[in-house]
């Protein structure tokens, strides 16, 4: 196979940036989860320091040199160019979301991304929190760039029990599914559902490296939870669309609900989310319970 030095579009300054180091630790966690055998590459003899591939090996797939490519995981190299990332993305066997992250953080590294990112609005417009009230039965709720929870209807706010216990500042979901006690076992199956969160997570982290408020959310559930420290060092990313969630709710039992992620204009990336069941089944009748005295 030729290689090529991949410099055609000139290289970094040798120090590396806070998001150039981000490309190398995307590009470490991805390496470490293809093995040879997925790859094609023959398994070889001999003990393996590395659980997934070598950096010479991928270097060889991607048809860039080791140097080149070793520089660019340390974030001594922050200017590859779309060819190098693509023929990395291939390499590392990355689709959809996965893909547009790598290109993400290279134009970041690169600075060819220069327009700044929405910072995190916590404020709900009175226009939005009226279509929350008109929403009910139906349960839903905002929440921001991060994931925090800044409003709800009645039925949003019953479906995550002991979250709005929390002082406002602290109502972050990802924070109640792995530190409070009911969040830890409200979805079935819990950690299926978690680590979709949590890759979304990661897919915002990996643009907004300089916000305050993701780092010290990152930092404590890295600190508190072993299973979000596991989950998070995955590195998968994914962008929230709709989908089903099946709960374990502690007030109505189980239920299965659908739900769409509609993302608002002109709020700094906050998202509206919004549940439902079909008519006349098990699960509208358990959801419609939500409010019901008990």
């Amino acid at each position: 196979m030729t290689t090529t030095t991949g410099t055609a579009t000139g290289t970094g300054t040798g120090t590396g940036t806070a998001t150039g180091t981000e490309l190398g630790r995307y590009l470490r966690a991805r390496r470490a989860r293809v093995t040879p055998a997925e790859a094609g590459l023959p398994a070889g003899t001999g003990l393996r320091r590395t659980p997934g591939l070598r950096r010479e090996e991928l270097a060889t797939l991607a048809g860039v040199s080791v140097d080149y490519y070793t520089r660019l995981e340390r974030g001594r190299e922050t200017n590859p160019s779309p060819a190098v990332i693509d023929a990395l993305a291939r390499a590392l066997r990355l689709a959809g979301d996965s893909h547009d992250r790598l290109r993400d953080l290279a134009e970041l590294a690169s600075g060819r991304l220069t327009e700044p990112h929405p910072t995190a609005d916590h404020t709900v417009r009175d226009s939005t929190l009226r279509t929350l009230e008109a929403l009910a039965p139906l349960p839903a709720y905002v929440v921001s760039r991060h994931s925090y929870m800044l409003a709800a209807n009645a039925p949003g706010k019953a479906l995550m029990p002991g979250l709005w216990e929390w002082p406002a500042e602290r109502r972050n979901v990802l924070r109640y599914l792995f530190l409070h006690p009911v969040g830890r076992v409200l979805y079935q199956p819990w950690e299926a559902t978690v680590a979709k969160s949590v890759s979304h997570l990661r897919a915002i982290g990996g643009t907004d490296t300089d916000s305050p408020q993701l780092t010290n959310l990152v930092g404590e559930l890295l600190l508190k939870s072993p299973d979000f420290a596991r989950i998070w060092e995955r590195y998968d990313v994914c962008e929230r669309g709709g989908g089903t969630k099946t709960f374990e709710h502690p007030k109505v039992g189980p239920m299965t609900l659908t739900y769409e992620v509609m993302t608002l204009a002109r709020t700094g990336g906050q998202r509206m989310v919004v549940y439902q069941a079909p008519q006349d089944t098990p699960d509208e009748k358990a959801m419609l319970n939500l409010t019901s005295p008990a």
